[in-house]
């Protein structure tokens, strides 16, 4: 005598399935959001612990205030994000795509900073930091 077992799966979709997409969308956004908060801040601490300045036009960029712009910004991705999900035909290429130029522009107050090639080269690092946290963490939730 042989028993069979075979692995039965039930795909539910709908709203229940929506909100779940979107609540992992948000969740993983989030925890990616505060590792990048804290990352951005480590590599300004790290940057003025080797001499770099964070001074902009003579007014010193707290260490603080990067991870505030670090959520501030990632928490405007999780908006864009969401409505990708939402409104576009393939939301993780699009997510990629945008969030990719828009990290690039992103440079540009940087580059025409009144600041030192190393402050301005501090600072497009951690833009970089940011996007290589968050724009993996976000696109492996879109579908």
């Amino acid at each position: 005598m042989s028993t069979t077992t075979t692995a039965t799966t039930t795909t539910t979709t709908g709203t229940t399935g929506t909100t779940t997409g979107v609540a992992s969308l948000l969740l993983a956004g989030s925890a990616a959001t505060v590792a990048a908060a804290v990352a951005t801040s480590a590599v300004a601490a790290a940057g003025q612990a080797v001499g770099v300045g964070t001074a902009v036009a003579g007014a010193p960029i707290p260490v603080s205030g990067f991870a505030v712009l670090t959520a501030i910004f990632s928490v405007l991705g999780l908006v864009i994000a969401t409505a990708l999900r939402r409104f576009a035909r393939h939301p993780r290429t699009t997510w990629i795509r945008t969030t990719v130029v828009l990290t690039v522009l992103s440079f540009v107050p940087d580059v025409l900073a009144d600041a030192g090639i190393a402050t301005k080269a501090l600072l497009i690092l951690t833009h970089v930091v940011a996007a290589a946290i968050v724009i993996p963490a976000v696109a492996r939730r879109l579908a």
